[in-house]
């Protein structure tokens, strides 16, 4: 599974939020992370490419905060570097814990661009290997032993 590491912090937040907000007697939430960047993804009216992944989550915030006046969310930022003892304890049970959380599919806006840019990609490459396709305006580069290098889209290489 390819997750990038803010889906996993927002995996993470979905995933202490979604018992407690639907607990009729909790009305203030204060979530504590050291990847504020993440969480500015839940505010942020936008569209973002990790809309997927926060949907669930200001949706279930929404309805959260709409139930009663007195709800709120407050969101603090605890660097690692701060060493709250909380936050190392969390910390230390999650890295020793043999739980894999397990996620319906590789649905991340990332992984999904990644797997669409590789198959046209791909595609692309297919399409130039044979002489007919390529017509006589392109040249074949080679390496130092004579082989063919496949065209890349990465910046500074060939094609």
């Amino acid at each position: 599974m390819n997750i990038m590491p803010v889906e996993a912090e927002l995996m993470a937040i979905h995933i202490g939020l979604m018992p407690v907000l639907d607990n009729d007697n909790i009305h203030q939430i204060l979530v504590i992370t050291d990847a504020i960047s993440a969480a500015k993804y839940i505010l942020e009216s936008r569209p973002n490419p990790l809309q997927k992944a926060v949907l669930p989550i200001v949706s279930k915030l929404k309805s959260f905060l709409k139930k009663d006046n007195r709800n709120h969310v407050h969101f603090w930022q605890c660097p690692k570097k701060a060493k709250w003892p909380r936050h190392i304890l969390v910390d230390d049970q999650v890295k020793a814990s043999a739980n894999i959380p397990t996620l319906p599919n590789k649905n991340s806006y990332l992984f999904s661009r990644k797997k669409e840019c590789d198959g046209a990609f791909t595609k692309w490459q297919k399409a130039f290997s044979t002489e007919k396709r390529k017509g006589q305006l392109f040249l074949d580069f080679e390496d130092n032993k004579q082989r063919v290098i496949k065209p890349t889209y990465t910046k500074g290489r060939s094609y």
